[in-house]
Parts: structure tokens; C-alpha cells; sequence
């Protein structure tokens, strides 16, 4: 009988934690040596219609979600897929998937989150590593006096985001729809930007997308043929609203830079398949790929990216960091800065924490030095994608996860037939000689 193992996660919405949340359920089923059921969450506006009807992975996530949030027996395994404050330990072993954090302290409720579970798994060593780092004090209320240290002491691993390279992968097959997306652009040469833009002043967003956006303005105004960027961004929703109100950021920040002429800005906005993903990344207007990230769990949409060949400028730090390497990325330069409270809800982030800025003066330079050498960058770029496309692979990811999995239902008592041992007849029966 192959044990249960239940997957709580967003695997139906359109999210980085749905994109890991399917990659780990879609490896469980391959596996085929364990009985895989699915709840699933919301996560929190995205909309829960990313399993695609066609798609054969999407399809067997599908024929596993549970009706209703039962089961008539407890659990083998129960692998957790969320942040660390929600974690839930309700089956005989229980693992919590994290992307971690994005900057350098968690918060104590994390801390505990991940306390509560037989072990964690983030998407990076700067995650695992920021968990690893803190310690809090444990006071007492009456007295003040400190009695205890609250500090992660459960055991934890790293297992990286892997892409699939039979689609991330080098292609001139372009969509009818992308295609005509693409025809309203009229540059040869743009920079594709892809993340959520989230909350936070201009220049606390975690993205730090604002500043990205005013920076690429400031550097190629007044510029005969500028290059265009390319915002494939949202705020984590993809209504009507949602586009409105990135619409009127990127004018507001338009209308702040000073210029006779400006380069063109386009936004994509709205869903697109894995498939269309890539094509995207692929497409012979996309030269180069670009972010200013504070922070980044793993940063999944740059490890894709990196598939296509094409130069990535990125600050190298956090959890792209594991996969960017400094030969082969344009790493932008940057300084560690105090996390600002805008950036997330209230009790996100430490008041101590800090996370990565870029220079902003340097990655202009870069980016004018990118358009003027091109060819010497995507040098680079095609030796970032080799290496990648060998190390941070689906299967690559799917070998150790099925590693860590076997190991921790090693210890799981197994349901097993009662058998009673033969009893021997009265005459077999011999009784020992007493000693007179």
C-alpha cells in the first residue's frame, strides 16, 4: 500500500507559491510511489484558475483535490506549502515548502511556524540561512526577565525551484495572441521586466519596480532610438482594477521625469500559459531581462528567464543568488538598506531587517553598456542558460525532493496484517527437566 501524503497548497492559483505548489504535487505524481491528495487554499487575491484544461500535469493535479477537507484515515505525510506562520502539523510526519523570506529576519511567528513542523524545506540558502541566523528572546510577561531563546530547531534543507526545459527553452514558435501583443511594439530592442508589483512606497516595493521604471526613463530620455521596457507585471490580481491602477503608477512616474521625449513603456498585463511564458522571454524583441528586486524567496520568473540565453540584469543576492553567477550575469551593483514598513503588512518585517537597494547611478550605466556591447553580453547569457538548464531542472528537483520524502516515511509506522505465530500441538510441547 503506498502511503498518503496530503498536499496543502494554492496549486490552483496564479502565484509563485501555485507555480512552486504544482511543480511539487506534479513531482509527487511522477514519482507514482505515493498516494498524492491535494487541498487547496487560496492564496491571497490571485485567482484560483491556473490548472489548465489540456494540460496533461494540470490534469492529474486536478483528479487529486479533495471535495471536501476530510480523509478516512490520518495522513502518512502532510507537505505544507504556504508561509511559515500558517504551517499545521496533522498527519504522522509533516513537512512545510517555503519560499522563506525575502530579507534577513523572519518573524518570531515564522520561527514557530516552521518549530511546529518535523522539518522545512526552502527554495534557497538565503531563505534557510535568514531562519538559521535569528534568535529571539523569550520574556516573561510578569517579570520582563528573559527565560528562553526562540531560535529554529527543527531540522531544514534547501530544494530549489526547478524549470521544465521541454518549455523553457529556446524557441521561434510565438502565439497568435502574444503575437499580436508584440505588433504594437514598435522597438527592436527592449528590456522585459516580469514580478508583481506590490505594495510600498516608490522604492520600498518589494520589485522595487517604481524605481526601475523611473530609473530606464531617466537613462534613455532625450535618446534617439531608445530601447522600450517591457512590464509583464500586476499586483498580484488580474481584474480590470488591478491593470487601472498599474496604468496610473507607471503615468504618475512618467509625469515625475523631466524630458522633451521618453522611451516607450509597454505593459502586459493579464494571464499567459506556461508555454506563452517562454515565448515571451524567446521573443526576437526581448533582448534582455531586467530587475531591480529587493528580495527574492528563489525568484522563479529569472531562473526561467535565463533558459531563453539572454543577458539577466539583477542585483546577484537573496535567493537568486544560487543561480545567477557573477561570470555570466549582469549583476547590478547594490548596498544592504533597512526594510521599509511599506512594503509589507504590519508584522512582515523586523524593524532590524534589511535587504538588498540597488545603485541606481551604476545599473544606468549598465543598461546603456548592455545596448552598446550587446553581443558581448549575450555571450554571457548563453553560458548562464547551459549551466542552469543542466543544475535547475524539474527532474534535478524532482530526485531530491523524492530523497527527502522517502527518508522523513522512513520512520512512519506502517499499517501492517495482525499475524499470530502457529501454535504447536500438546504433544510438540516439551517441558524442561527439573533438577532434583
Amino acid at each position: 500500500m503506498k502511503p498518503l501524503v496530503l498536499v496543502t497548497a494554492p496549486v490552483q492559483t496564479r502565484s509563485g507559491y501555485g507555480n512552486h505548489a504544482r511543480d511539487i504535487c506534479r513531482a509527487l505524481i511522477e514519482s507514482d510511489k505515493y498516494d498524492v491528495k491535494i487541498q487547496s487554499v487560496r492564496w491571497g487575491n490571485t485567482p484560483p484558475n491556473a490548472l489548465e484544461k489540456g494540460n496533461p500535469h494540470h490534469e492529474e493535479i486536478q483528479k487529486r483535490i479533495l471535495r471536501e477537507p476530510n480523509l478516512s484515515k490520518q495522513p502518512d505525510l502532510h507537505i505544507h506549502i504556504v508561509i511559515p506562520n500558517e504551517f499545521q502539523p496533522i498527519a504522522k510526519k509533516n513537512i512545510g515548502i517555503t519560499a522563506g523570506i525575502e530579507h534577513t529576519i523572519p518573524p518570531a511567528d515564522w520561527v514557530e511556524g516552521v518549530n511546529r513542523m518535523d522539518m522545512t524545506i526552502f527554495t534557497s540558502e538565503f531563505s534557510k540561512k535568514s531562519f538559521d541566523d535569528i534568535n529571539y528572546d523569550k520574556k516573561d510577561n510578569r517579570t520582563g526577565q528573559v527565560v528562553t531563546q526562540l531560535k529554529m530547531n527543527k531540522p531544514a534543507d534547501v530544494l530549489f525551484e526547478g524549470a521544465d526545459p521541454d518549455i523553457y527553452k529556446e524557441t521561434k514558435i510565438i502565439s497568435d495572441e502574444l503575437s499580436k501583443k508584440f505588433k504594437q511594439i514598435n522597438e527592436d530592442f527592449c528590456f522585459l521586466f516580469v514580478g508583481h508589483w506590490l505594495q510600498g512606497n516608490l522604492g520600498e516595493d518589494r520589485k522595487d519596480a517604481g524605481m526601475m521604471l523611473k530609473v530606464f526613463l531617466e537613462t534613455f530620455k532625450n535618446k534617439k532610438n531608445p530601447p522600450a521596457l517591457i512590464m509583464k507585471t500586476s499586483s498580484a490580481g488580474f481584474s480590470i482594477l488591478d491593470r487601472r491602477q498599474i496604468i496610473e503608477k507607471i503615468t504618475m512616474i512618467k509625469q515625475d521625469v523631466k524630458a522633451n521625449t521618453l522611451p516607450n513603456i509597454y505593459l502586459l498585463h493579464g494571464d499567459l500559459s506556461d508555454e506563452e511564458m517562454n515565448q515571451m522571454y524567446n521573443h526576437p524583441k526581448v533582448k534582455a531581462h531586467l530587475t531591480f528586486t529587493h528580495g527574492e524567496g528563489f525568484g522563479r520568473p529569472l531562473l526561467e528567464a535565463s533558459f531563453s540565453g539572454k543577458p539577466i540584469l539583477a542585483p546577484i543576492a537573496t535567493g537568486q543568488a544560487d543561480f545567477l553567477d557573477y561570470d555570466y550575469t549582469v549583476g547590478l551593483p547594490y548596498n544592504m538598506h533597512q526594510v521599509p514598513q511599506s512594503a509589507f503588512p504590519k508584522g512582515y518585517a523586523n524593524e532590524n531587517a534589511v535587504w538588498p537597494t540597488v545603485d541606481y547611478g551604476q545599473a544606468s550605466a549598465l543598461m546603456k553598456d548592455v545596448v552598446k556591447n550587446y553581443n558581448k553580453y549575450k555571450l554571457r547569457g548563453k553560458k548562464q542558460m547551459i549551466v542552469n538548464r543542466e543544475s535547475f531542472t524539474h527532474e534535478a528537483m524532482k530526485l531530491k525532493l523524492e530523497s527527502i520524502v522517502d527518508k522523513m516515511l522512513s520512520g512512519v509506522s506502517k499499517e501492517v496484517s495482525l499475524k499470530l505465530p502457529k501454535l504447536k500441538k500438546k504433544s510438540d510441547i516439551k517441558l524442561p527437566k527439573l533438577k532434583v
